[in-house]
């Protein structure tokens, strides 16, 4: 498999500060307003630090008449960092409520896209932004805080625990992590035309008790426009679809789509799909799943990919992949969102249609500890916008029709 080669290198790159993402915005994004009831406007506070016990005392309000009113925080334990910065756990010393606070560099030239991304949505399977603050460094440098709703776990995390019990994620668990992954794409991807590129079970949080799913960490996302380049070497590694590791810059929503795919695959294996250990490695875990792909395959990935110097290797059947037991319906949706070109995987709204999650639309289902599902139906009418009656039918169980009367169904 050492002939396997790497896409060419475009030369291409969006911003230099691509990594905590504060390129400069598309227009589209510039023209729309934040929703009045966040009023978010980032305020500057005194105090910068993140170690246990330190106290950040900020604002909200104060526009449109509006009273100021002082918000302090509590940083009690840090739980994430990275390239971009880092995520702490803080408390709201005025009601006690429990939030996380992602804090990034800024760079005082641009905007920031995940702050412009963040102030768009509004879902309840992503993760809600409650407001902003800048804090200054004596260095003269200055870090965002977004205050973000706090959600104690991830999908990587529950993976985890079950790999440690040696048992497999319960069925039902799949079902509705998969269904909130792809809710909340189809709503990022049709109401805002907002790609994640970062789907990974880490940046997917969990409430343990509800089985909410909340997708989070909009640092890499951004509005994709037609016909605009963007950079390749985007997205964590298992999760990268294949158009990107042949180096494609006109890619769409649907390299979302993928990582969802490889997502799922790993919640019904307990392990990832694709493991690879670089481009070309990962290329290769591709390849002994789905095949050697065709020219025409690699033409819709990438047409300016001219290499091809692929063995010829027979796609693995995908029923061999997953163990005896594995519902035929869990198989079918992974298969069609698993597809090298871009243009046939499924839709997130397609997904959720799709028998696989029937038993979430009957209302007699229940979590393995009694309780009701969350909610999966609260659709609103912007997420429904041209959507054909035929699939409106499939998608809102008859139960659930009362919650959504503007649908007329």
């Amino acid at each position: 498999m050492a002939s396997v080669g790497t896409a060419p290198s475009s030369g291409l790159r969006e911003s230099s500060s691509h990594a905590v993402g504060m390129d400069s915005l598309p227009d589209e994004m510039n023209d729309m307003k934040i929703r009045d009831e966040k009023d978010i406007e980032a305020t500057l506070v005194d105090g910068n630090g993140t170690e246990t016990g330190h106290v950040i005392v900020t604002s909200i309000g104060g526009r449109n008449g509006q009273p100021k009113q002082t918000i302090s925080y509590m940083a009690e334990r840090v739980v994430g960092h990275g390239s971009f910065g880092v995520v702490f756990q803080a408390k709201c010393l005025e009601n006690g409520e429990t939030v996380a606070i992602k804090k990034v560099l800024q760079d005082k030239r641009y905007k920031n896209r995940e702050l412009q991304t963040m102030c768009l949505l509004d879902h309840p399977n992503v993760v809600s932004l409650k407001h902003c603050f800048f804090s200054p460094t004596e260095e003269d440098e200055l870090y965002l805080n977004l205050v973000l709703e706090y959600v104690p776990e991830t999908v990587h995390r529950v993976i985890k625990h079950y790999n440690k019990l040696n048992q497999r994620l319960p069925l039902i668990y799949v079902k509705l992590y998969a269904y909130q992954i792809f809710r909340a794409l189809s709503y990022i991807h049709s109401g805002f035309g907002v790609c994640h590129r970062d789907i990974k079970p880490q940046n997917l949080l969990v409430n343990p008790h509800t089985h909410q799913l909340k997708l989070c960490d909009f640092g890499s996302a951004k509005v994709l426009v037609k016909g605009e380049p963007n950079i390749s070497y985007i997205c964590s590694r298992y999760y990268r679809a294949p158009e990107l590791i042949f180096g494609a810059t006109e890619y769409t929503t649907n390299i979302d789509i993928w990582s969802a795919g490889c997502v799922i695959a790993e919640l019904l294996l307990g392990q990832p799909l694709f493991p690879g250990e670089s481009g070309v490695d990962q290329l290769v875990e591709i390849i002994k799943v789905l095949g050697t792909p065709t020219r025409e395959e690699i033409k819709c990935m990438n047409p300016n990919y001219t290499e091809f110097k692929f063995p010829e290797i027979k796609a693995h059947p995908w029923h061999k992949i997953f163990h005896k037991r594995m519902p035929p319906e869990a198989i079918d949706l992974v298969s069609r969102v698993l597809q090298y070109s871009p243009n046939l995987r499924c839709s997130a709204l397609d997904a959720l249609t799709h028998p696989f999650f029937n038993e979430l639309r009957d209302p007699n289902t229940r979590l393995p500890n009694g309780r009701s599902l969350p909610p999966l139906f609260n659709f609103k009418p912007q997420e429904l916008k041209n959507v054909p009656e035929e699939t409106l039918t499939k998608l809102i169980p008859e139960h659930a029709r009362k919650h959504c009367p503007s649908l007329g169904l």
